[in-house]
């Protein structure tokens, strides 16, 4: 089933494709600034590991609406790699899915960027959610090359295996739980989400200031992004997609 409707995907008009992974870009930054509020003083209360799962908790919003919502995230769309090895889609496709993808979720985060620092929400809770912000975009930026790409396919092996579960899950109580699990494991865990981080690190670099803070400006985005991004694919591709076709799928 997972094979087939991800096959089809690859299908998609692009204009309807863009839009639908503009509003998921959108829906990881609501997810994302709620992180934030509940991280900016849970830990006080809770500690630094229930606080990290009731973090994890409020990001899971992001997946939540994205699968019941019907949006296109990038890295959920690692499962595309199903049809790729069946043989029902091409290799290209996939890369021009996954492109498209890519540039709808950036788009749509910039957009929860451009409105939550324009609200000036951030500011909330005595200014703890900014500190917040800056404090864990400046702690992105900052890590190595290859801590940030494995952190990557920590979390999207999750992520993929989220929606796995979702998928099969018959009824939205079934698919909400699907999500907030293993989304909560991999906020809880500290891994890497590059489409989170596409909301999380610009909005710390507009709050802070850019260069306000060690790799708080494009190039430290970037070192970010590149390496995390090569490991959500690795991570969703190989690790769930590739495993379950030779499993389940390869003749």
């Amino acid at each position: 089933m997972l094979c087939s409707a991800y096959s089809e995907k690859v299908g998609t008009p692009m204009g309807r494709l863009f839009v639908l992974a503009v509003l998921a870009g959108a829906y990881v930054g609501f997810g994302g600034y709620f992180y934030l509020v509940v991280s900016s003083d849970a830990p006080r209360f809770v500690g630094s590991g229930l606080g990290g799962i009731a973090s994890g908790v409020a990001f899971s919003l992001a997946l939540i609406l994205i699968v019941l919502g019907g949006a296109e995230l990038f890295t959920g769309n690692g499962l595309q790699v199903l049809g790729c090895l069946s043989g029902r889609v091409g290799f290209g496709a996939v890369l021009r899915n996954w492109g498209i993808i890519y540039v709808g979720n950036l788009a749509g985060a910039l957009i929860l960027v451009a409105l939550v620092f324009g609200s000036g929400v951030y500011a909330s809770n005595g200014g703890l959610v900014a500190e917040r912000a800056v404090a864990l975009a400046s702690y992105k930026v900052q890590l190595g090359f290859w801590e940030a790409l494995l952190r990557g396919v920590l979390c999207n092996w999750l992520v993929c295996l989220a929606v796995w579960l979702a998928a099969t899950a018959e009824d939205t109580a079934g698919k909400i739980l699907a999500c907030v699990f293993p989304v909560s494991a991999f906020v809880a865990s500290g891994f890497e989400h590059s489409i989170a981080n596409m909301f999380l690190i610009p909005l710390g670099v507009l709050v802070g200031g850019a260069g306000s803070a060690p790799g708080l400006d494009l190039a430290g985005i970037l070192s970010n992004l590149v390496p995390v991004t090569l490991g959500n694919i690795v991570g969703g591709g190989l690790f769930v997609a590739a495993s379950y076709w030779y499993v389940y799928i390869r003749k």
